[in-house]
């Protein structure tokens, strides 16, 4: 991961954990899915990002998001430098082996990376 990569990552995590701090749980999500798409090919970001994903779901009391996070922080220790679906959110709401578009606006990052 490059440093311009890096830094759009903290940038997002960062808004997450600020939304997150204010309740905005719903918002705090959707910064959370970004991260984790710039942030899945390497082990720390990736279980970062489900941990973070797994604490909105504690707070929003859903048990679904719970155990699939749970499940998730395991897969992303295992698999984050073997394979990981391109683009894919990370949340519970997607098939978590499912490739998915990418924003626009993070494909540069992505790109830059190799």
């Amino acid at each position: 991961m490059n440093s311009t990569q890096k830094q759009a990552y903290e940038r997002e995590l960062m808004m997450a954990k600020s939304l997150y701090q204010n309740a905005h749980y719903e918002m705090c999500f959707g910064y959370l899915e970004r991260a984790h798409i710039l942030g899945q090919r390497s082990i720390f970001r990736h279980t970062t990002v489900h941990w973070w994903m797994l604490k909105v779901g504690v707070q929003c009391a859903d048990k679904k998001a719970i155990l699939g996070q749970v499940m998730r922080l395991i897969a992303s220790i295992i698999f984050s430098r073997i394979w990981v679906p391109v683009g894919n959110t990370g949340g519970t709401n997607v098939n978590a082996f499912k490739s998915m578009p990418i924003p626009q606006d993070l494909k540069k990052y992505l790109d830059q990376s190799g």
